[in-house]
């Protein structure tokens, strides 16, 4: 495989558009790549894997709107990072769903730097604030970087601690967005001395459903992800459980069970989560794992080389996949067993099928037919 290269103008665009067309996601933007080979051939193959998946041809995003995006972001001091490109953080790329294409600004030196992700309950207790921003200033002194959501409560006093050495927030919206209004000026703050990162547009507001998709972005950059308060059922507990799909470490900080907000954390230590009261809980067990508190390598990714399909082999293939599948998850490893045929013909049926709009992915490898 040839090493990586700079992507020119033109493909950077082309990445752009494809991350941001209708029914591409993560997996299916890594498949596309892996059958085709650049975002480029993709595009062009999108109409006719659609209507071989049943469906009409998904929305394409123009290249005057990848441009257009990609002039709001320089006007703000920000970019587009592709996962192809050396500054884009070497942890998030690993995982089989990292955005493709993620807005950054400003200082995007700071997602390959060791980073540590801070999480907890937006109604924070006035201890747990203090235990957040203790834990973020000693960490931030050891050379770790702060990953956060800037949600109200812990979240705000993770970033606000380490705010003068550099932390990163990662956002539901767009990296314009403001959310919550009251955080304004620090997300400023931390545009100017850290890095903000999405992989929304500008201009999306954040939603409920965006949410989870920012916090495997928080797990995904972090070595590990401390929780300081969290009721059951909370989303900080969603970004432990991601972290520890990612094999991410997980520590949480124990509290009392007569607050609600210590359910979550004092659970997660019963399910073997690190007991956490200091930063150096946190820096020993990195520090066992790791040897050292190393930077990440980055690099890039090389081009892939296309895979060759035999057309004429796809038809019976597509009728044996839509006999195994319904509303109920299957996993594709089993489904490619289950088959009796290569993986290439079952994951390009597949990529028919998602980009028709009728097959949805789900999280541990699993589909099911919408």
């Amino acid at each position: 495989m040839p090493p990586p290269r700079p992507l020119s103008d033109a493909e950077r665009l082309d990445w752009v558009r494809l991350s941001r067309s209708e029914n591409v996601g993560p997996v299916t933007f890594r498949r596309l790549l892996d059958r085709f080979g650049s975002p480029g051939a993709a595009l062009d193959a999108l109409p006719r894997l659609s209507r071989s998946g049943g469906g009409t041809p998904p929305r394409v995003t123009t290249r005057a709107e990848a441009e257009q995006e990609a002039e709001s972001l320089a006007r703000m001091g920000a970019r587009h990072l592709t996962y192809a490109d050396p500054e884009y953080p070497a942890a998030l790329a690993a995982l089989d769903d990292a955005p493709p294409v993620i807005a950054a600004g400003r200082h995007v030196s700071f997602l390959n730097k060791p980073c540590i992700g801070i999480v907890g309950a937006r109604n924070a207790s006035l201890n747990g604030r203090k235990l957040a921003e203790t834990l973020a200033n000693d960490l931030a002194e050891a050379g770790m970087v702060v990953v956060s959501g800037l949600a109200r409560g812990i979240d705000t006093a993770a970033h606000t601690a380490a705010l003068s050495r550099g932390t990163i927030a990662v956002v539901a919206g767009g990296i314009d967005i403001v959310y919550p209004p009251e955080n304004a000026t620090l997300q400023t703050a931390i545009f100017e001395s850290g890095a903000v990162v999405s992989e929304m547009p500008p201009g999306m507001q954040p939603t409920q459903r965006l949410f989870p998709r920012r916090n495997r972005i928080i797990s995904g950059l972090s070595r590990g992800v401390i929780v300081v308060e969290a009721a059951l059922n909370s989303g900080s507990l969603i970004t432990a459980t991601q972290a520890l799909e990612q094999g991410r470490e997980v520590f949480a900080v124990p509290g009392s069970p007569l607050d609600p907000r210590a359910g979550g954390t004092n659970n997660l230590i019963r399910n073997g989560a690190h007991l956490t009261e200091r930063a150096e809980d946190v820096l020993t067990i990195l520090r066992d794992m790791t040897g050292g508190m190393r930077e990440p390598a980055s690099g890039g990714l090389a081009a892939p080389t296309p895979v060759e399909i035999d057309e004429t082999a796809l038809t019976p293939v597509r009728r044996a996949v839509l006999e195994r599948l319904g509303p109920s998850p299957t996993e594709v490893d089993e489904l490619i067993r289950d088959c009796h045929v290569s993986p290439a013909l079952v994951s390009t049926v597949l990529l028919e099928l998602e980009l028709a709009g009728r097959l949805e992915r789900q999280p541990g490898n699993k589909v099911a037919l919408i």
